[in-house]
């Protein structure tokens, strides 16, 4: 799932390629991938491009005098960008093509969604506010006023595991399982610590944590087309993704604990005094 550095460098990306260029006409192809219907999407036809932003995982293109189309790709979405967009418009059917966006002159995107599970998200909007999911976000954590006193507010006011605390998207916007997993193993916790009672300590380490990581993501992110995100992202995690393989802090076996539908990855030198987690739900340290 594309996390706020990779939506943070799709947005610098399509900003350089779209502000300032007129919208001929945005094509919905997946029947599920439209959630508003007013403005309907031809109000952006005919349109210059504002500027292109980020709201947590967020795409917001904002049209000169216009609504913003806001898009969210979820855990299978991507963009691919054409100077030459096909004539032809694209036809409804089983592929991963969901929307299309062309400009005037011929160039433009498709957004894209592989899988079966349908859950990428456009909105076409007066205010990104009107978005429910943009509206319940919690602060941005590489705002400036994102400051340790901010976050240990943040953290002590949770009764919970760290590793849900961080993805909440109501309590820090743009934190997925990926980076949360990254976090974590930066800061030396376990996923299943709990924030409350957590000491000023290890809240400043966790704090530097995630400010650290995802700042160095966004920067190995900048510049990079959007073909290349995917394997930039994955090139640059040392425990998510990597289970079996060595931790590259102490060389221990990297593990994973599975859910229904997602896992996660960590160290037990690093992470959990040695100890593995047990690998089921709501799991504790094994004793």
């Amino acid at each position: 799932m594309p996390e706020l550095p990779e939506v943070e460098a799709l947005a610098a990306f399509l900003g350089e390629r779209l502000v300032g260029r007129t919208v001929e006409k945005v094509l919905p192809v997946a029947v599920s991938v439209l959630k508003t219907y007013d403005p309907p999407l031809t109000a952006l036809a005919g349109r210059p491009v504002a500027g292109v932003g980020r709201h947590g995982k967020f795409l917001d293109i904002a049209t000169e005098g216009g609504p913003h189309l806001v898009l969210h790709l979820a855990r299978a979405g991507w963009l691919r960008w054409q100077d030459a967009l096909p004539a032809a418009p694209p036809r409804p059917g089983k592929g991963p093509l969901a929307l299309r966006v062309r400009l005037a002159g011929g160039a433009g995107f498709d957004v894209t969604e592989a899988g079966t599970q349908k859950r990428l998200a456009a909105y076409c909007v007066r205010d990104p506010s009107d978005v429910p999911g943009i509206a319940r976000l919690g602060p941005d954590p590489l705002a400036d006023a994102f400051t340790l006193d901010a976050f240990t507010r943040l953290l002590h006011g949770e009764r919970r595991q760290v590793k849900g605390f961080l993805r909440d998207q109501s309590v820090i916007a743009g934190i997925g399982n990926a980076y949360s997993d990254e976090i974590l193993h930066t800061a030396r916790m376990s996923p299943f610590k709990p924030t409350s009672g957590m000491a000023d300590d290890e809240a400043a380490a966790l704090y530097e944590a995630l400010r650290t990581t995802l700042r160095d993501a966004v920067e190995r992110s900048r510049g990079q087309a959007a073909a290349g995100l995917k394997g930039e992202k994955k090139s640059g995690l040392r425990v998510h993704g990597r289970t079996g393989e060595p931790c590259p802090v102490c060389g221990d076996t990297i593990r994973e604990v599975s859910f229904s539908d997602s896992s996660l990855q960590y160290c037990p030198t690093c992470q959990t005094g040695g100890k593995p987690l047990a690998d089921r739900r709501l799991s504790r340290l094994l004793k």
